[in-house]
């Protein structure tokens, strides 16, 4: 038997900044990417690759989406730091979104990903179509 203390063998906690893992259950990064990867979030922050938003403007712009899931989307996106919340002093006040650089980068990656999607349509409709004659 071991003089030893069990608890002082223990490694300690990686810290989760250091050794994000997307794949790893408690990883700051997943709820991260379950919000950029919402079906709001992508066309959120693909819109706004165009240029500043006001509310108003974005919601016709993401076609379907309701004021209050667009609101919460945009907060959450806020929060996670991809995009930037400005209110303009006009009477009445105006509220501007535009993306951060990170923002930016991410919303790139997602146009790439909107692009192969539609370019791909055709291929995709006729795969659906074979799966269900099935």
């Amino acid at each position: 038997m071991s003089n030893l203390d069990p608890m002082s063998t223990r490694q300690p906690d990686p810290d989760p900044i250091l050794e994000a893992d997307v794949f790893a259950r408690d990883c700051a990064s997943r709820p991260v990417l379950q919000n950029v990867a919402s079906r709001w979030g992508v066309l959120a922050l693909v819109a706004l690759r165009a240029g500043p938003y006001r509310f108003s403007a974005l919601r016709r712009r993401v076609d379907g989406i309701s004021e209050r899931m667009l609101s919460q989307t945009l907060q959450t996106l806020e929060r996670d730091g991809m995009i930037h919340r400005e209110v303009q002093q006009t009477i009445p006040p105006h509220v501007e979104y535009t993306l951060t650089e990170l923002g930016a980068a991410v919303a790139e990656q997602l146009a790439g990903l909107i692009h192969i999607l539609e370019s791909n349509i055709d291929t995709i409709t006729a795969a659906q179509a074979e799966y269900h004659r099935e």
